[in-house]
Parts: C-alpha cells; sequence; structure tokens
C-alpha cells in the first residue's frame, strides 16, 4: 500500500510529524514500512511557464523555439522538440541552473544556432514513471491547466513535493489497505482524531428504481449490492490534484469518472465500478454464477471463457463485468459517456480470488475483495463517488440508492481482562491505561473490573479472539516499553553437546585449510544418487510420490555428486581452483518401497581440483593430488586425536579411479574413502583432475578419544637412523611402517617414508622403501649401543615377518 504523506494529512492532524518520523512510529507499531520515497527525488528550479510564441526551428523540422514566460522579467527563449508543444500552453519549465532527477543539470546551450535558456519538461524527465502518466501527455511535455499561476514552483502543483510511505501488510490488516484504514491506524498511534469525509448528495425528483432493477441471485457471493445513477455527466480530464494523488499511489490517470471510482478505492477501500447507463442493453441488472463457456470481452480487450465457479454481472442476458475483477467493454464509460451507473458491492473473497487466478487478472479490486473490505462502507462509499462526479464531471444524481442487502451485521465482540493482558506481555498496564489504548484505536468497549468486553469495528476483520486484543494493546503501549525478563526456573545454562562442538572443530579446520563450505539439495536425480554411495550399508534410493523436477526426485545417499555439481559450475565460469566442503545427511534404507522414514546419517564430504599453491612470483605451482587431500584428511585425524587409530589401504570404488584410491578405516572398520575421480566421468562432467572424499561424520565424531597427554619438550638429542627395505612389490608400505614401529620399542619415536624405487637395479617383482627413523629418550642421551640394539630389533621384525632385506 503506498501513502502519500500530504493526501494523510486530510485525515489527520500529521503538520508537526515528519514522514520519516511517522514511518518509524508505524513500523514500531506493527506494521513495516518498506520505505518513504521522496518524490521530489532532488529537483530543484522548476517552474510554471506560460508558452507566448512557438515557430518552427529553420534548421529542424523537429525542434519548437518557444518565447516562455517564467515569471522573471523578460520571456526566455527556449527550444522544445515536444510534438505537443504550442503557444498558449503553461508547461514546466527548468530554468538554467535547475536540478533533475539524476543530478543532471540545466545550462544554457545552443541547438541549431538557436539558443535554449532552458528546458520545458514532461513527466517522465520528472521522474514519474511513465506507466503513471496519462496517455494525452505521454509522448509529450506536460501541460497545466489554465488556472496555475506562471513563476510559482511547479513541485507544488503536480504533487512532488510529497513523500510517499510503501507499507508491507500482512494478510490480516487488510482495514490498512485505503487511506482511511492507514488514517485510523496513524491516530491510533499518535492520540488524534479521524477527520471522515462528509460527502453530501442533491438529488433530483427522478427515482433510481425507476430506471435500474437489481437482482441477485448468488447471495453468499454477493451479500451486498448497491447502484446509483449520475445523469449527465461530462467526460474529461481529471483535475490535477486527483491525477497526482493517483499517480503518488500507483495508478493511471484515465478519465473525471473512472478516476474518482479508483480514487475512493483508494481513500475507502471499497471497489466500485462505473458503468455506461446507456450501453447496459437493458434497464435490468443480475447478478450471479456464469454458464460454463459462457464468453466475456474484459476491459483488456480480451475475450475470457467463464465456468460456473465465476460470479458476473449479467444486463439480465449477458455478462458486463466479472465481478469484482475487471469490468466488460460492452459497458466500458467512453468520453461520450453522459449517463453512469455507480457500483458499490460486496463480493466473497474466496470466489473473487479464484475468478482472479484463472483470467491471470490480478486488479487493485481483487486484492481487496479477497483480503477483506469493510462491508459497512459500501453505502458510504457510493455517495462518496456521485458527490465527487457531480463536482468533477457535472450531472444530477438520481433520487436514492438501489440496495439488495443480505449482510450479516451481527457485532463480533470479544472479551479479555487486563490481568490476562499482563500475564501473557509481562507487563504491569493498569485498566485505565488498556482503556485509554481501546480508546485511542476507536474501538466500542465495556469495562466491569477490569474487564473489557470489546465490539470489533467493521474495517478490523482481524480481531476475533483474545489474543487479537492483547496484540493491539501490546503495539500501541510500545514493544519496546515491554520488559525483558528470563524464566524464573530451574534451568540448565545452554552448551553444545560433545558431538555439536566437534562438528564445529571439523568446520573450523577445514575452513583453515583453505576449504569453502557448501550447501547443496538432499534431492537429486535417480542416476546421480547410488554414485558414490557407502557399499557396505545396501541402502535403496528413495523417490518422492511427487518431485518437482526428474533433478530433485530421489533423496541423495551421497555428498559427493552435489559438491562435482558446484566443482562443474565454477568450472564453466572460469574458475579452476577450487577446494570445498558439505556437512549433510544421506537418506539410507534398505526397503525398495517403504512407508517408513529412512535413517539420517550426517556424512562429512570434499571435492578438490586445481591448483593446491602457487606463488607467481617465484614460479611454483602445485596441482592438488591424492596426496594432498589425504594430508588435509591426516591433520583433520590429527586435530580430533584420531591419527594413530585411522589407516589408509588401497582400494577400489566405482566412480573413482583404480589406482589412487583408499579406503578410510577407524579402528579397523570403514569410514569412508578418498580418491580421485574417474577419467570417465570427469569427462562427461568437463573436469579438471578431481579429488573427492566422503566420510560418515557420525562414526567420526562418536568415537572416544582418551584425554589429552602432553610430553615435554626433549632435552636430549635424539638419534636417526635411515633403512632401504627390499619387498615384494605388492607389500603396502603401511604394513611395513606398521612393523618398524611395533619392533622398534619405546625408544622408536618417529618413522616415516622418504623414497620408493622400481627399476633395473632390482629383481623383477621387488621395490625399495626407504624409511627415516627417530630415536631418544626423554630422560637422558642415547648411546650407540641401545640405539643399535632397538634398531637390530626392527631389521630382524622386518626379515622374519615381511621377507624383507636391505638393500646393499
Amino acid at each position: 500500500m503506498l501513502v502519500s504523506y500530504n493526501w494523510l494529512k486530510e485525515y489527520v492532524d500529521i503538520n508537526n510529524v515528519t514522514a520519516e518520523e511517522l514511518a518509524d512510529k508505524i513500523t514500531k507499531s506493527g506494521i513495516e514500512v518498506e520505505t518513504v520515497e521522496d518524490l521530489s527525488k532532488g529537483i530543484q528550479g522548476i517552474v510554471v511557464g506560460h508558452v507566448l510564441e512557438c515557430e518552427k526551428h529553420p534548421e529542424a523540422d523537429k525542434l519548437n523555439i518557444c518565447k516562455v514566460d517564467i515569471g522573471e522579467g523578460e520571456p526566455q527563449q527556449i527550444i522544445c522538440g515536444a510534438p505537443n508543444v504550442a503557444a498558449g500552453q503553461k508547461v514546466v519549465v527548468a530554468k538554467i541552473g535547475a536540478v533533475l532527477p539524476g543530478n543532471f543539470k540545466i545550462k544554457k546551450a545552443k541547438l541549431r544556432g538557436e539558443t535554449s535558456n532552458g528546458m520545458i519538461c514532461s513527466l517522465q524527465e520528472l521522474g514519474v514513471e511513465a506507466k503513471l502518466v496519462a496517455k494525452e501527455t505521454a509522448t509529450g511535455i506536460f501541460v497545466f491547466p489554465s488556472d496555475v499561476e506562471v513563476g510559482k514552483d511547479a513541485l507544488e502543483y503536480l504533487n512532488l513535493n510529497d513523500k510517499v510511505l510503501e507499507l508491507s501488510l500482512t494478510p490480516n490488516r487488510s482495514d490498512a489497505l485505503s487511506m482511511l484504514g492507514v488514517a485510523y491506524e496513524v491516530a491510533a498511534i499518535l492520540g488524534r482524531d479521524v477527520k471522515l469525509p462528509q460527502p453530501s448528495v442533491e438529488e433530483t425528483s427522478e427515482k433510481t428504481e425507476d430506471n435500474i432493477k437489481i437482482t441477485v441471485d448468488a447471495k453468499e457471493d454477493n451479500p451486498y449490492y448497491a447502484a446509483r445513477i449520475v445523469k449527465g455527466v461530462k467526460i474529461a480530464p481529471s483535475p490535477l490534484w486527483l491525477q497526482t494523488r493517483l499517480m503518488a499511489a500507483g495508478i493511471r490517470p484515465i478519465s473525471n469518472v473512472v478516476d474518482i471510482t479508483n480514487y475512493i478505492l483508494l481513500e475507502y477501500g471499497q471497489p466500485l465500478h462505473a458503468f455506461d447507463y446507456d450501453r447496459l442493453g437493458s434497464k435490468e441488472i443480475v447478478v450471479r454464477r456464469a454458464n460454463n463457456g459462457e464468453k466475456i470481452v474484459t476491459l483488456d480487450d480480451q475475450e475470457r471463457t467463464l465456468t460456473d465457479e465465476h460470479l458476473v454481472i449479467t444486463n439480465g442476458k449477458e455478462p458486463i463485468a466479472l465481478a469484482g475483477v475487471m469490468g466488460g467493454a460492452n459497458s466500458e464509460v467512453h468520453g461520450d459517456t453522459v449517463n453512469v451507473l455507480i457500483e458499490s458491492a460486496v463480493f466473497d473473497g474466496q470466489t473473487i480470488r479464484k475468478a482472479s487466478k484463472d483470467h491471470g487478472l490480478r486488479s487493485e479490486a481483487s486484492t481487496r475483495y479477497e483480503k477483506g473490505v469493510d462491508p459497512l462502507r459500501a453505502h458510504a462509499a457510493a455517495n462518496r463517488a456521485a458527490s465527487l462526479i457531480v463536482e468533477l464531471a457535472g450531472g444530477e444524481v438520481l433520487e436514492g440508492m438501489i440496495e439488495v442487502d443480505h449482510l450479516d451485521r451481527s457485532p463480533v465482540t470479544v472479551e479479555v481482562t487486563t490481568d490476562r493482558i499482563n500475564s501473557v506481555l509481562g507487563t504491569s498496564i493498569t485498566s485505565d491505561e488498556v482503556a485509554q489504548i481501546f480508546t485511542r484505536l476507536q474501538f466500542q468497549y465495556k469495562e466491569d473490573n477490569g474487564r473489557f468486553t470489546i465490539t470489533a469495528p467493521s474495517r478490523r476483520r482481524d480481531i476475533v479472539i483474545p489474543e487479537d486484543l492483547i496484540e493491539e494493546v501490546a503495539r500501541l503501549y510500545g514493544y519496546d516499553n515491554i520488559p525483558t525478563t528470563l524464566p524464573i526456573m530451574d534451568a540448565t545454562p545452554g552448551k553444545l553437546s560433545d558431538y555439536q562442538a566437534k562438528r564445529r572443530k571439523v568446520r573450523k579446520y577445514l575452513e583453515g585449510a583453505s576449504l569453502y563450505e557448501a550447501v547443496t539439495y538432499s534431492l537429486t536425480s535417480a542416476g546421480k544418487a547410488s554414485k558414490f554411495e557407502d557399499e557396505l550399508v545396501n541402502a535403496k534410493p528413495i523417490r518422492l510420490s511427487m518431485p518437482m523436477s526428474e533433478e530433485r526426485s530421489t533423496l541423495r545417499l551421497s555428498l559427493v555428486p552435489h559438491l562435482l555439481e558446484v566443482i562443474a559450475h565454477n568450472h564453466a565460469r572460469q574458475i579452476d581452483n577450487v577446494s570445498v566442503f558439505e556437512i549433510g545427511k544421506v537418506y539410507l534404507t534398505e526397503d525398495t518401497i517403504t512407508t517408513n522414514l529412512p535413517r539420517e546419517r550426517e556424512n562429512l564430504a570434499g571435492a578438490f581440483t586445481g591448483l593446491w599453491h602457487s606463488h607467481s612470483w617465484q614460479g611454483e605451482k602445485k596441482a592438488v593430488d591424492f596426496f594432498v587431500v589425504k594430508g588435509v584428511l591426516e591433520g583433520l585425524f590429527a586435530q580430533l586425536g584420531l591419527e594413530k587409530r585411522i589407516t589408509f589401504e588401497q582400494g577400489k570404488k566405482d566412480s573413482l579411479h583404480p589406482g589412487r584410491t583408499a579406503i578410510v578405516r577407524l579402528d579397523g572398520d570403514y569410514l569412508g574413502f578418498v580418491g580421485q575421480v574417474h577419467p570417465e566421468v570427469q569427462n562427461e562432467l568437463d573436469l579438471n583432475p578431481t579429488i573427492v572424499f566422503e566420510l560418515s561424520l557420525v562414526k567420526l565424531l562418536s568415537a572416544d578419544v582418551s584425554s589429552i597427554k602432553y610430553e615435554a619438550i626433549p632435552r636430549y638429542p635424539s638419534i636417526s637412523r635411515d633403512i632401504a627395505l627390499v619387498v615384494d612389490e605388492q607389500m603396502v608400505a603401511g604394513n611395513v611402517q606398521d612393523v618398524i614401529r611395533q619392533a622398534g620399542g619405546k625408544l622408536l619415536k618417529d618413522v616415516s617414508i622418504f623414497d620408493l624405487y622400481q627399476g633395473e637395479h632390482l629383481e623383477k617383482g621387488k621395490k625399495s622403501l626407504a624409511f627415516s627413523l627417530r630415536y631418544f629418550d626423554p630422560e637422558k642421551t642415547l648411546t650407540d649401543e641401545e640405539v643399535t640394539k632397538a634398531h637390530n630389533n626392527v631389521l630382524k621384525a622386518v626379515e622374519e615377518q615381511l621377507g624383507a632385506t636391505l638393500r646393499g
């Protein structure tokens, strides 16, 4: 809802409150004001000018030389290219030094040899949207009525010295879809009175009932229908004040009669429709459900096929309007219209919503009917419209208003007590303060020892239960005034569980290792669901019964496919160095068709591609490979205190490179995998070499870890020995390392592999593994004899257990 600050002044005294201050107060009372738009947009130096002369430019067919009086001494020569400029007009002039929207400054210029001392402006050049400009001036300059004063500030006449508040309304606050509704709200906030329009209608002796008959067959869809007739009107453009108010509210001016119906819609929140009485085709109006296949051409010149779920206004034979949505072209008000029938009705919101949705027509009228209008304003709105039509378009109002009234006027009463209000809000508001709030809201009430019985006004359809009244008290009392309290109860301070704390540690470590966190869909395609899955679980993909698309039809069994999509998305945008991880759930069940919910398991997965390290100055580059990712995982396991319980075994897995894949085990149990994506999959996804891993985060974080033990910094030197062992080609280096570590005893503190050799100097089927062993004793300096003894134990163990020999 767009609310003109200047227009709002007619109903509430807000002269001592700026638009920005008012917006803040409205927001704090429960209705969010999204923006406050200054219609002037920084414009300066704009005045009303009078075109005294207008002649064709001698050197340009589309330019005119105008002599314009701007109220400052001698007339100014201004060159104008608008097709509708003419002598005698009063126009908008931007003087030399003026500033237009976008900080566009007007300077003295020469156009084809002629001096131009300013600019004659269109409304679009003043920042008004083209869709809001009346058609007659949409392609040229704006022309004022003749009664404006030359030299005066044009912004005042155009209402561009106004500010517009954009209200973001929740569905329950349909009362604020009108200027009067906003006025009631502002008056309650400021504690002031509302000045309502007082329409006065002078009627002729000719009776309305002699000219039209109203029949309502669909009483539930249309509980109230009223009609007034005004004869002898003259269709013309609306006065400037009316046009500018409509434009400020986002509505394009059309003609005086149509503009008045839109004005009442904005003012009262009551949609009206004006029919050309002489084009009705009869002296009868029948409101009924449409027949299946019945057709109507609406005001937008579109033929629409109706069903029996749509409500129509007919002349007894054919539809002349789609009720509450849009009028028909066969009864439209034209420039030659003389007699007008004004419709003011209350329609069922669901019926209007159905028609609006079926035909793709979302109008200001349908919006208000859908959310609910004040049923008791329809009568007053019809009178207000008739009064304005006589004032602005001439004519005479026929005697009487024909009404078909089936409204349920039973009052809605709601009770609430002061104790209940204070109990919910945690306040100490007195009954007198509550009474003052209900008085400011203009709610009728009776009070008996702190018990309030409220009669909800018809405009506030959202007041139904006691909690609604408590909300009204809270927002006008001021949410900022409600005290902050803690619950009075036995409570334990909240903290992270061990699992949550470890998960944060995992996330922090991976972010520190330069990985970005990704969040992907839990749904994937049937083809991708089974790729990279945990083979030990033997889970079956679960398909949704009503998927939104085939790409999002199946619950995922692995996080890796979506991470590869992330890599591919970046690669397609020339971002080749990407490292990402995700902590998310996979969904496991062993049933192909199940009515039970799947078992959810939290996994950790990552994907790496491109360069891991690059130093352009020194020319260093290192592409990410299997061992880089393995190193990242080893650092993670060390963070969690599990580095000595994790093993990597060469393995095979579908969609992964057969020679660059390892199975990760925790205490010998399957934990996950790490490996390079198979070249065929890489080509399919158009990827560069990519390394991925996926682990069961639940297993990883649920593992028991002993308390951290610290060792003193060594005071004594260590001794290192290197050995190169010749073993069978199939021997796994990790097994050799484990045997060395066990045989070395307590003096052996570190074992690391540093070389692998296979070639012509070795027997076929053999390979050489070189290890560096570090010995030290924290209590003393080791002797050569002690180190030799321990080292011999290592050599004996690898020979006896593995058949290894020292390489000569």
